[in-house]
C-alpha cells in the first residue's frame, strides 16, 4: 500500500472520535448527495489498485445469489465452492476461510471481478441511498478504506471541523 495511503488510514484512528460526533451531527437533508459528491471527487484521486487494504483484511458477506453466480462462473458446484472457499462466521453468514480474499490476485486485481459478491461491488458504501443509517460501517471503513478515510476528513472540513470535541463545548456555551 502507498504511503500515503497507510498515513490517511492512520489519520482515520485518530480521527475516529472527532467523526463520530460529526456523523451523529449530520442533518440528514442533502446527506445522500453531500456523500456522493465527495465519494465521486475522492475516487478521481484513490487507486483501490494500489490500495486493495479491503481485500487483503477485511472479507464480505457472502449471499447465496452471490454464492451461485460465482461458483457458476468457477464452473463448480455451490457446495464444492463452499467447501474449498468459505465458512460460517459467528453469526451464521457465508465469509472467506483466509484472508486476504483467495481471488485477490498478485497485482490487486479481482480474478472474479465480474462476478464479485455484492458487498465488495458496493464497498466502500459511500455512495450509497440511506446514508444514516451506514454511519457505523462509515466509521469502520474509515479506518480500512484510505477514501472512506479522505472523505470524511473532506466533509469536517468543507463544515470547518465543527464537530471536534472542543468545537462542540464552544458552541453548547453560546
Amino acid at each position: 500500500m502507498e504511503k500515503d495511503y497507510e498515513e490517511l488510514l492512520e489519520q482515520a484512528k485518530i480521527d475516529l472520535p472527532d467523526n463520530k460526533r460529526m456523523l451523529k451531527h449530520l442533518k440528514k437533508k442533502n446527506l445522500d448527495e453531500l456523500f456522493q459528491k465527495h465519494h465521486e471527487k475522492v475516487f478521481k484521486k484513490i487507486d483501490c489498485l494500489i490500495c486493495a487494504n479491503c481485500c487483503t483484511t477485511t472479507g464480505p458477506i457472502l449471499l447465496v445469489r452471490d454464492i451461485d453466480r460465482i461458483s457458476k462462473s468457477l464452473r463448480m458446484k455451490p457446495a464444492v465452492f463452499e467447501a474449498n472457499y468459505l465458512r460460517r462466521d459467528e453469526e451464521g453468514d457465508w465469509v472467506f476461510k483466509t484472508m486476504p480474499c483467495p481471488f485477490l490476485g498478485s497485482d490487486n486485481y479481482c480474478l472474479i471481478y465480474d462476478v464479485r459478491p455484492k458487498a465488495c461491488r458496493e464497498y466502500p458504501h459511500t455512495d450509497s441511498k440511506n446514508m444514516h443509517k451506514l454511519f457505523d460501517i462509515t466509521l469502520t471503513n474509515s479506518t480500512i478504506c484510505p477514501a472512506v478515510a479522505m472523505i470524511l476528513e473532506r466533509i469536517r472540513a468543507e463544515n470547518g471541523d465543527k464537530w471536534t470535541k472542543k468545537q462542540i463545548m464552544q458552541n453548547q456555551d453560546r
